[in-house]
């Protein structure tokens, strides 16, 4: 188990630097120079390029690169060429709006999609058939559309929930969790949907095995073989279906972050990219993939220490 790991952790390690050199080139492919963003149209190309010889831009993309990577160890990520602002203290600040967004909706959507597909598979008929199409509706549906009608329900109609803004933990936890309200059910609603249709799958295959039905010839409860036996058989797949949405509601909080000005990673990276502050779009691809990396490892321990096939691997 140790060496497993070690293994996954070097892998790890291995896709960060793929991904952020990837990235790196793709920065570098885009046309912009940093000195051309920082100085502005009025500057004169002699300016630019004495900007960009000043920070090494002109210098070997591994050198350039290898240099960013020693100072992503010390902790700096540099400074935004828009406004000079340090780029890590500003992803600090915006990192718990985009991580509560993601871990609260991944909680409502596990909840919700856990029950549906359990509720599917367990009575069938019509219930299964009215919860498909009650699913397929859920996936249907754009999120940004679903967080329009939202606003215009619970905060421009009934006056009980904020349209818009963010008001951090710390100042008013109260007003925080209204904060969070709208947004969350937004981006939970499609990744409950995909998970009720996952966890149904799951479930239906399992209780249909044999020792389901050894588990009822003993005289094992309805309740006991349903929660505890068939929906641990049928937990793996899941528990990657859990993993695979929090992944998808970090990244794809841009549109939510956006419609509800909600100052996260998402609102910065559409920010970043549209004014070409390089050195930021770099970070939040970093920090984007640095979450996607810890996830995957985490499902991958968890998957590997619920399944005794796997652990005798």
């Amino acid at each position: 188990m140790f060496t497993f790991i070690l293994k996954r952790i070097a892998f790890a390690i291995l896709t960060l630097l793929v991904a952020t050199f990837v990235a790196f080139i793709l920065v570098h492919a885009s046309g912009s120079t940093p000195g051309g963003v920082a100085l502005g149209q009025s500057a004169t190309p002699e300016q630019v390029v004495a900007y960009n010889q000043k920070i090494g831009w002109y210098d070997p993309w591994i050198v350039q690169y290898a240099h960013w990577v020693g100072q992503v160890l010390q902790g700096d990520l540099g400074v935004s060429l828009i406004d000079g602002r340090d780029i890590a203290a500003d992803i600090s600040k915006r990192l718990p709006v985009t991580a509560a967004l993601a871990v609260l909706g991944t909680l409502v959507s596990t909840v919700i999609g856990i029950a549906l597909g359990v509720t599917a598979a367990v009575r069938g008929g019509g219930v299964d058939r009215f919860i498909t199409v009650v699913t397929g509706i859920m996936l249907s549906l754009p999120a940004f559309w679903v967080g329009v009608l939202l606003v215009y329900v619970f905060a421009v109609t009934m006056r009980i929930l904020p349209a818009t803004g963010y008001v951090p933990f710390a100042n008013n936890p109260e007003a925080w969790a209204q904060s969070l309200v709208l947004p969350v059910i937004t981006i939970a609603l499609t990744a409950a949907a995909s998970l009720a249709r996952q966890t149904r799958a799951s479930m239906a295959e399992t209780l249909t095995q044999e020792h389901m039905r050894t588990l009822r010839a003993v005289g094992t409860s309805t309740t006991r073989i349903i929660y505890v036996h068939a929906l641990r058989g049928a937990s793996l797949p899941i528990l990657a279906s859990i993993a695979i949405g929090f992944i998808v509601l970090f990244g794809g909080s841009v549109i939510i972050e956006v419609l509800f000005a909600l100052p996260g990673i998402g609102q910065a990276m559409q920010s970043a990219v549209g004014s070409a502050d390089l050195p930021f779009v770099q970070a939040l691809v970093l920090v984007a993939t640095l979450v996607v990396v810890v996830v995957n490892l985490a499902l991958e321990l968890t998957t590997r220490f619920l399944d005794p096939k796997l652990r005798a691997s």
